[in-house]
């Protein structure tokens, strides 16, 4: 049964268990109002036994009274009312359940436990699918299946497993707006019968998802994401964010998803043997997701710096060697042609490289990339996008952003090209014109982070990933 979950991501007909009347109330019926501003293509059922109609459409006093049987049902009734609605799914056949309702065994009583084993037991008896308690549930923009996250968002290559539904609505908004549509997502909350490792079993043979984000908390069978991680990224990347590191955040994600983080130490030697690629925040979350999605693999740590002045050539060097990459000394015949190009006042011909004329011409920047193309010491390229202003003596001119993504287009499968767009410094027309950029870079298949240092920890990640995979096939032959 856990390898047929592809009916919770295309549902045809929907049953919301436990619509109220109530406008502010979060449960039923702001699923409903989502599903209706999303303009779900299918057919929704409401389900509330003292209400005759709810924005629009009939309501049903129960899952047994509707005309046909669902594809899924999503219950928002009371904890304590959630078993008698599993047994009139079981009696009906309804087998894909999205349990929307906390209060089990997250609040740490024993009624609470109990309920929880009640619902892995009534699931056992009746063969029930179920997603939750205490979750977001699934989510997937190709089916109109968008009732949260972005709405109603974009397919593309990315998947989400998530026990946590607020963190897994922010990565499919983030990724959204910066051009990375996704597949599929899913919140498992306490995953009593479908868990984390059921739902990254089945993303992992998806030939649709190209990039795995998951956020994890704790785990019940540690040799299981072992085995499956390890053998699932081999083909795709996982990239992981581990919730609970600190004493203090282990005993929230008890209280979140009823289950215990573990040690830290073991859950980071797990990840490096497994091949799975460990984060820390959201945004190093999202970086690595648009370098994953976007990118070819490079073939080795060195890096070519392009643009940002001088003293901040200085710094870019520092910052991307900190993060454990390379900024080699361009190859001979390279410096020939740079020297022959690059003004020798006011510019520096090397890697960095610090030439003006990267930020006003997009065909001169396409030569330099040419010449970064054909330089076998560089793996990667990151190229600093200056936005005009007084400050820097630049004046305005027409957008170039659509030549210079053209140019990069026609190079990016030789050699990683990213971008960084700085626009920090509490300016807040400038922090504006800088989101602005990097979304409309990211949309053209094109990387753009807001800081060197996140450019160089996403390049870097995208690297040992693709080296650890070489250095496996060089080992099988």
């Amino acid at each position: 049964m856990r390898n047929d979950l592809a009916p919770f991501f295309k549902p045809n007909h929907i049953a919301i268990v436990g619509v109220t009347r109530s406008e502010s109330s979060f449960g039923g019926l702001s699923f409903l109002q989502k599903f209706q501003e999303s303009n779900f293509p299918g057919t929704l059922y409401c389900i509330n036994p003292k209400a005759t109609e709810i924005r629009g459409l009939p309501v049903y006093p129960n899952l047994s009274s509707l005309p046909l049987v669902p594809d899924l049902a999503i219950v928002c009734v009371p904890a304590a009312h959630v078993p008698t609605v599993l047994e009139e799914c079981g009696r009906i056949g309804l087998r894909y359940i999205h349990i929307l309702t906390s209060g089990f065994s997250e609040i740490g009583t024993d009624q609470g436990r109990q309920l929880e084993e009640q619902i892995a037991s009534i699931a056992k008896e009746k063969g029930l699918l179920i997603i939750g308690p205490n979750c977001m549930g699934p989510y997937c923009p190709a089916s109109g299946l968008t009732a949260w996250g972005a709405i109603p968002g974009a397919p593309g290559p990315l998947s989400v497993i998530s026990q946590s539904g607020s963190i897994t609505q922010r990565l499919t908004e983030y990724a959204y707006f910066l051009g990375i549509g996704t597949d599929k997502a899913v919140s498992v909350g306490n995953g009593t019968v479908l868990d984390t490792f059921d739902f990254l079993e089945f993303m992992g043979q998806d030939e649709n998802i190209r990039v795995i984000a998951l956020y994890i908390e704790n785990m019940k069978d540690g040799r299981r994401f072992f085995d499956l991680a390890r053998e699932i990224s081999k083909s795709k990347p996982i990239i992981a964010w581990k919730g609970g590191k600190t004493e203090v955040g282990a005993r929230t994600a008890s209280s979140h998803t009823g289950g215990l983080a573990g040690e830290q130490v073991i859950w980071e030697a797990a990840f490096q043997q497994a091949g799975v690629i460990q984060v820390n925040s959201l945004d190093e979350w999202m970086d690595a997701v648009l370098a994953f999605a976007l990118l070819s693999p490079p073939s080795n740590p060195g890096v070519f710096l392009i643009g940002g002045g001088g003293g901040s050539s200085v710094v870019n060097s520092d910052t991307c060697i900190h993060e454990g990459l390379d900024v080699p000394s361009p190859s001979f015949a390279t410096m020939k042609k740079l020297r022959e190009t690059v003004p020798i006042a006011g510019s520096i011909a090397g890697n960095p490289l610090d030439d003006w004329q990267t930020y006003v011409s997009s065909d001169y920047l396409g030569t330099i990339l040419d010449l970064v193309c054909a330089d076998p010491a560089m793996g990667m390229v990151i190229v600093s996008r200056m936005i005009a202003r007084k400050a820097f003596h630049m004046y305005s001119q027409p957008d170039s952003i659509p030549a210079i993504i053209e140019q990069v287009k026609r190079r990016n499968h030789q050699k990683p090209v990213v971008f960084v767009v700085d626009s920090e410094g509490g300016d807040p027309d400038l922090a504006a014109q800088g989101a602005s950029i990097r979304q409309e870079f990211g949309k053209g298949r094109i990387p753009a982070y807001p800081s060197i240092k996140r450019a160089a920890r996403a390049l870097m990640h995208l690297y040992r990933y693709h080296n650890r995979l070489n250095r496996i096939k060089r080992r099988s032959l």
